[in-house]
């Protein structure tokens, strides 16, 4: 498929980064289940939470060292999918996996104190989409593509960012939410809207953007990444992404950020549904309850 038959079992599925993920999981299941009485406060994980967890490292380990990473580096249509993959659908599963209690006990330790504006929500919200943007400034990214270590330590940045910028979406400790339900329903809109430009600049371009797609020697270089051996011996076999590829780099770079941006829309749309929902839950329970001060609540949510 699209290739992939020339490559080696290494480069499919980057047995190191196979390992790390399979540590990752383990050190998981033991937080959750036997070590879990060394937190404070610390309940029982339900099976669907630590499924999700699962399902992200799994989804992440395709994304950075299975067969979507070097199919990533052959087409841009790939490229995208992964970035939606891995910081559109993967932050909310954590968010969601990684229980209260655990990121209460995380973030006693005072290592945390410095960073507290990390928890201001325009921060996080402008922070990610910042760096989503610059990184696909066509120079900006064809560096980052060539240079092995920056893209690695980049590509944390943008997952720490991503993480950030859902923790002011779907909270996952409750009395750390900063943001009301209508507050995060415009939030969730802003995310969006703060995407749209660089979606839209690599969607109607009038040619291709990418040097890492459509030059054959940094396409060599930037394969180094994901393939060991030799460039000149990878232009030598393939000349060029273009014999990946079934369409030519433009439409491969227009399908790419159509696909990223729709993915991202169908994300958000379940966004909003879920606090849509949360804050009617929350309304109807609060009506249904004779104890409750209706006018103090306003005043609150209004604030």
């Amino acid at each position: 498929m699209l290739g992939l038959e020339y490559f080696s079992f290494s480069d499919l599925w980057s047995p190191y980064f196979l390992v790390f993920m399979l540590a990752v999981a383990t050190l998981y299941a033991f937080i959750v289940g036997p070590w879990r009485e060394r937190f404070a406060d610390s309940e029982p994980v339900p099976i669907g939470k630590q499924l999700t967890f699962y399902l992200a490292a799994v989804l992440l380990y395709f994304v950075h060292g299975g067969p979507l990473s070097l199919l990533g580096h052959l087409m841009f249509t790939f490229h995208m999918t992964d970035m939606a993959i891995s910081y559109v659908m993967v932050p909310p599963m954590l968010l969601y996996a990684i229980p209260a209690w655990l990121w209460r006990s995380l973030f006693r330790l005072r290592f945390w104190r410095p960073l507290k504006f990390l928890a201001q929500p325009l921060f996080g919200l402008f922070l990610f989409n910042l760096m989503f943007s610059v990184y696909h400034i066509p120079d900006i990214h064809d560096w980052i593509m060539v240079h092995y270590f920056v893209h690695g330590v980049y590509y944390v940045g943008l997952l720490l960012a991503a993480l950030l910028n859902w923790w002011h979406i779907l909270c996952p400790v409750p009395e750390w939410a900063k943001l009301t339900s209508l507050r995060r329903l415009g939030y969730i809109f802003l995310n969006g809207l703060l995407l749209t430009p660089a979606c839209v600049l690599i969607i109607f371009a009038s040619e291709p953007l990418f040097s890492v797609y459509n030059d054959p020697q940094v396409w060599a270089q930037a394969m180094r990444y994901c393939v060991s051996g030799n460039p000149a011996e990878l232009l030598a076999q393939f000349k060029g992404p273009g014999f990946f590829s079934v369409m030519g780099p433009r439409e491969d770079q227009q399908l790419g950020g159509i696909v990223m941006k729709l993915l991202q829309e169908f994300i958000n749309i379940w966004a909003l549904f879920t606090v849509f929902m949360q804050w009617y839950r929350k309304e109807r329970a609060q009506e249904d309850d004779p104890a409750f001060d209706h006018a103090s609540s306003g005043r609150l949510n209004n604030v």
